[in-house]
């Protein structure tokens, strides 16, 4: 990716707003980029500063914009041992563990997958998102595990950008939680917004939030005299909003299994079988794990689908519920 863009207006392209103009001459750049890059003062019209995105374009205007290059040293490397799927010129897609955000932010600049990213030799990512999430399409929580992928540059990083918001990303999740969802398939369709009470938190909203779709079907359900009712449930999403799944199944009264954030209060589980209790009081994650993830190579524009499998520590409460109500 070239760190200087020069451009000088034809005749066929006057009157255009000038990041429009931008936007459409280089495909790598998106016109929000283009936008921002501008209004921090990252654009000379004719030599001189120009930092209004909205300033027209005139026949044989010069135009310089610099792109930033990505502070790599505000931000420390990681060594640490990155579950790579799958990796080309274009792109990432990573098996990520619980126990690691996706990039730093408040209180934790150092231990992130993108320090672990900047810590990889000879690899560079997409600068859209900015120095401290180089690369970074889309986030799973903290203390989800599954698949993400990450953008080596930035003409890969606006094409599943794209497909993100058309929502023609394949995103399949599987989630246990407290009692059976009823029905047992369907479609969960609400705003979401972030909660009025707790602003780390997001809620379902009644009038404001933005749009959220989440499809669900029941894989299996787990009750007996040793074994507080619980389901394994599949969710596919439309969107993919902040918190999503854990908001709409708490939604429901089916809070994830081991989600510290969205808990509901439960009386005393007389009767489970010991063994059990203590896989999920010592669960230290949510019950969720980001599956499967499909879409559109970039480049080659073929479809592209991963498959991650559960970790450990889910798959051994699953085999111990499967064993106590055989």
């Amino acid at each position: 990716m070239k760190n200087i863009i020069n451009l000088i207006v034809n005749e066929n392209e006057i009157n255009q707003r000038i990041d429009t103009y931008i936007a459409n001459k280089e495909r790598t750049l998106s016109r929000t980029k283009v936008k921002n890059l501008i209004i921090n003062k990252n654009l000379k019209l004719n030599n001189v500063i120009v930092d209004d995105p909205s300033k027209k374009v005139s026949k044989d205007d010069c135009i310089i914009l610099k792109l930033p290059e990505i502070k790599k040293e505000t931000l420390k490397p990681l060594d640490y041992n990155l579950n790579i799927q799958f990796e080309d010129d274009d792109l990432i897609v990573i098996d990520k563990s619980s126990g690691i955000s996706i990039h730093p932010g408040a209180g934790n600049y150092d231990n992130t997958i993108v320090n672990a990213l900047i810590n990889l030799k000879d690899r560079k990512f997409s600068n859209i998102n900015g120095e401290l999430r180089p690369g970074i399409v889309h986030r799973i929580d903290k203390d989800t595990s599954g698949l993400i992928v990450v953008a080596k540059n930035n003409y890969a990083h606006e094409a599943l950008s794209r497909q993100f918001t058309k929502h023609s990303i394949t995103r399949v999740y599987q989630a246990l939680v407290w009692g059976k969802l009823r029905p047992q398939k369907g479609k969960i369709e609400t705003l979401i917004k972030r909660s009025s009470k707790n602003r780390q938190l997001m809620e379902v909203g009644i009038s404001k939030g933005k749009n959220a779709v989440t499809n669900y079907k029941t894989l299996e359900i787990f009750e007996n005299n040793k074994v507080p009712t619980l389901s394994l449930v599949e969710c596919k999403l439309e969107t993919g909003r902040t918190h999503q799944i854990r908001v709409h199944m708490s939604y429901r009264s089916n809070n994830i299994v081991g989600d510290q954030k969205y808990k509901k209060k439960y009386k005393k589980i007389k009767n489970i079988d010991e063994d059990l209790r203590n896989l999920i009081v010592n669960l230290d994650r949510q019950f969720l794990h980001a599956k499967i993830l499909g879409f559109v190579h970039p480049n080659t524009e073929k479809y592209l689908e991963f498959e991650s499998k559960l970790p450990n520590e889910l798959e051994n409460i699953l085999k111990k519920l499967r064993n106590t109500v055989k």
